[in-house]
């Protein structure tokens, strides 16, 4: 949401800025500029990356207009997740947790939080890592390098659609300026004509440049950053249920497994001691 917000705020500084200067808004509409520069970025951008990055890319941009879905609240059923995982197979032994990875959706303990279960790498993370401890008995210093390297690389591939992102976006400027140069050769052909003809097509080109700054440094670099912290945000997620799974396999105790990912939440989502033990031992 806030991304949003802050596109109407760059869209309305520029634009009110120009109108107290007094100038016409008719000026800016260019479309044969739009037509050069957008239509070279992607160009661009389909030279240079694969079909599924640049699906990536478009699912990320829409994922920050959507906003970060790593909230408190999401932390908090995921610590209540871990406890009552763990809980029930301290009770009903390791038969019913190999029950419960196996097939989480029809699990009672999984089901109750389908966001989680939704989260299919979230979900496999943490199965897949469990299952690989009770079906062989893995030490807690190999389980803990597996999840180490599996958060590294998904934090390297998500990574990756950003990085093309912001490639193209700092090829904006010199496609501002390219637009601008076929703008000038225009007006260079139409010398000798009336003086208001070859101002209005000078215009036209400085519009090229214009447009090619501002896309890049108040539209694209910016998403590619929001893209990059929610990224940051998945693989700081990833790491929470790392610690709640390491915690599990060194044999601590399950309210102990939750508040050792409870430490590992950042600071502004975080729930409190008190929140998660209320939660955890049947509160909300």
């Amino acid at each position: 949401m806030l991304v949003i917000v802050g596109i109407l705020v760059v869209i309305g500084a520029v634009i009110g800025g120009y109108l107290l200067e007094h100038g016409q808004l008719i000026l800016l509409w260019q479309p044969a500029e739009l037509v050069i520069i957008g239509g070279a970025a992607l160009g661009t951008l389909l030279i240079a990356n694969p079909p599924m990055v640049v699906k990536k890319i478009i699912a990320g941009i829409i994922g920050t207009l959507k906003g970060s879905k790593y909230t408190k609240q999401l932390y908090l059923d995921t610590l209540k997740l871990i406890y009552q995982l763990f809980s029930s197979a301290r009770k009903n032994g390791a038969t019913k947790l190999e029950a419960d990875i196996e097939t989480p959706s029809s699990s009672d303990v999984f089901s109750a939080y389908p966001k989680i279960v939704a989260d299919h790498h979230a979900l496999d993370f943490m199965c897949d890592t469990l299952r690989m401890y009770v079906s062989s008995g893995t030490e807690p210093f190999m389980l803990d390098q597996m999840m180490e390297l599996d958060v590294e690389v998904h934090h390297s591939e998500a990574h990756t659609p950003i990085s093309s992102l912001t490639t193209v976006a700092d090829s904006l400027p010199g496609l501002g300026i390219v637009a601008a140069v076929l703008g000038i050769v225009i007006t260079m052909s139409s010398l000798g004509g009336p003086p208001e003809e070859l101002g209005h097509k000078v215009a036209a080109a400085l519009v090229g440049t214009f447009l090619g700054i501002l896309l890049c440094y108040g539209f694209l670099s910016p998403i590619a950053g929001s893209m990059s912290k929610m990224a940051d945000s998945e693989s700081q997620y990833l790491n929470v249920i790392r610690v709640g799974v390491i915690a599990y396999a060194k044999g601590n105790a399950p309210i102990l497994c939750a508040e050792f990912a409870r430490r590992a939440i950042p600071h502004s989502v975080r729930p409190s001691f008190k929140e998660m033990e209320t939660a955890c031992r049947g509160g909300s």
